[in-house]
């Protein structure tokens, strides 16, 4: 089992908890000073950091931070240094009204790699590797965030961003590639592709899948180093904590090893808001203790999963995160692509001036994620002109793939069709076998 950082990652716990209170003291002083929306929290609580941390566990009383507070604070207000010492700039995919804006000092970007470096160590991958990028390069942390941590550990990196399949496929014959880094749908996407275009995939050399950006299954892992003959391990990040690099799978395939003397992580109730024990599910928040330009305090990711506390085959000491589970919010995840059903709403709204009674419908075809959007017919928004009713159908397909990157499909249902709860239409179905949501007609 190799290691990138071997004292760090096997550093004893007593060890850990020290750099982390110090850390953690460190971090809350300057945001504290630098970044007024926690200046004024801290103030409201009458919290001193100063005085008033002596242990991890006061970090509970803190208040949480949402995507909200960061989307609100658009773009710079929760910079905790100038903008003359951000290198970087990433966001969010704009699944919020504003987009999650985060920034990065050249300490952060070389904290980041390192920490990525960890990971993909971790998961077996070395300076000998090939490995092929097909997140997407942009404003979006995934795909820079693999590539400079791959570039740490001195492997060869194929930029081929995102779509055109075959082309991929063809790269990763003529380049050797063996290392694919993908969504574990598209992974099975691109083995569906490779089988029918009649390529032996044991001629490959492929030997690791790097998977990320959605939820996914023991199943689907099984499937995937089946047909692609590679190792799969999973990986977890959140852009405004920092990225990739906040926890990821070694080979025991056991749980994402935190990266704990860089993150505290709680998992909360989210109904409730009360901290959870070792082995229970709820919603995890995150604390960045060493960001200098994006430090956020006690960040409530949506995402559900639990807090593995056994000791892992691998040697390393840090916690493990489970599989993430689902969302306790109403945010989407569809091929790696945040999205929120309101928001949806707002842009079906702004075109007639009324807001349609609709729903969200993820399905999968083949290995393919795609988004559906189920919207109830009324006199008002559809006519019986078949030409105006398909314009107008065409004008929400354009609106929402601008918006959220993915083309929809709107279907169009009887009025009054879609299953209600206490009188409201569940703004999202699931029917990709990741969930137990009910089909959304009624009988």
């Amino acid at each position: 089992m190799s290691f990138w950082e071997p004292k760090n990652e096997c550093m004893s716990r007593d060890e850990l908890r020290q750099v982390q209170l110090e850390r953690l003291q460190a971090t809350l002083n300057r945001v504290c000073r630098n970044v007024s929306f926690y200046g004024k929290k801290f103030k409201e609580i009458n919290f001193r950091p100063e005085d008033d941390l002596t242990e991890i566990k006061d970090i509970e009383r803190l208040p949480f931070t949402t995507s909200r507070d960061i989307s609100d604070s658009y773009p710079y207000e929760m910079f905790a240094v100038p903008l003359r010492e951000v290198v970087r700039v990433h966001s969010s995919s704009g699944s919020t009204t504003n987009p999650r804006v985060v920034g990065y000092t050249a300490q952060d970007l070389r904290t980041w790699s390192n920490l990525v470096a960890r990971i993909l160590t971790s998961s077996g991958i070395t300076r000998d590797d090939v490995m092929q990028i097909t997140y997407g390069y942009g404003l979006l942390t995934g795909g820079l965030g693999i590539h400079y941590g791959a570039e740490r550990i001195g492997a060869s990196v194929l930029p081929t961003s995102v779509g055109r399949t075959e082309r991929q496929i063809k790269i990763m014959q003529d380049f050797r590639t063996t290392v694919l880094v993908c969504t574990p749908t598209y992974a099975l996407v691109i083995a569906d592709r490779i089988e029918a275009m009649g390529i032996d995939t044991k001629k490959l050399s492929l030997r690791y899948c790097i998977c990320a950006g959605e939820p996914w299954t023991e199943e689907m892992r099984a499937e995937i180093e089946r047909r692609l003959f590679v190792k799969a391990t999973d990986n977890y990040g959140v852009s405004e904590v920092m990225g990739p690099g906040i926890a990821g799978e070694c080979l025991e395939q056991s749980g994402m090893h935190l990266q704990e003397d860089h993150f505290i992580a709680e998992i909360i109730d989210p109904e409730t808001l009360r901290v959870l024990g070792p082995g229970e599910e709820g919603e995890l928040v995150l604390t960045a203790i060493t960001r200098e330009a994006f430090p956020v305090i006690r960040y409530r990711t949506g995402d559900v999963c639990s807090i593995i506390e056994e000791p892992c085959q691998c040697g390393r000491s840090m916690r493990r995160i489970s599989r993430i589970l689902r969302r306790c919010d109403e945010m989407i995840v569809i091929k790696g692509i945040n999205i929120i059903p309101n928001l949806i709403g707002e842009i079906l709204q702004e075109i007639k001036g009324e807001r349609p009674v609709f729903q969200l419908v993820a399905v999968r075809e083949g290995h393919e994620d795609k988004l559906e959007i189920w919207v109830e017919v009324t006199e008002q928004l559809f006519y019986d002109k078949m030409r105006e009713q398909k314009a107008l159908v065409e004008l929400m397909c354009r609106k929402v793939a601008n918006f959220i990157g993915i083309t929809p499909r709107i279907k169009l249902v009887e009025k009054g069709s879609l299953k209600r709860e206490e009188g409201r239409v569940k703004p999202f179905a699931d029917w990709r076998g990741l969930s137990d949501l009910e089909p959304p007609l009624k009988h």
